[in-house]
């Protein structure tokens, strides 16, 4: 099995998909890999953060064009890293963030409020 290089995806379409998943869940969750097959060990932490305290969420694989999906999260957020939680349209922070709001107990309430 052959796996291409990233090839990217235009700038303009995933600026596009970046701010309709912002605007369209409550939840977002920009990642590398997926739900079932996270790709870095930041990705999966702030997965299993987010997992915690909602069923409902919407998670967002970056790594099919990475640099793109890079450049249109740091439009949104002036944040480099990823992963990148949004909720309600706004920017949160990273795993790094969500594991702060969960040591202090107002992870639960910043993403269920939502």
């Amino acid at each position: 099995m052959e796996f291409p290089p990233n090839q990217g995806l235009d700038q303009d379409e995933v600026n596009e998909q970046v701010a309709d998943a912002i605007a369209e869940n409550e939840v977002v969750l920009f990642m590398k890999g997926t739900e079932l097959m996270p790709q870095c060990g930041y990705s999966r932490k702030a997965l299993g953060l987010i997992d915690q305290h909602r069923d409902d969420f919407e998670t967002v694989d970056v790594l099919e064009s990475l640099d793109e999906y890079r450049a249109a999260l740091n439009e949104e957020s002036g944040w480099e890293t990823i992963p990148q939680t949004f909720v309600d349209g706004e920017f949160v922070g990273g795993s790094d963030i969500l594991e702060e709001l969960d040591e202090r107990g107002e992870l639960e309430e910043t993403l269920t409020d939502a």
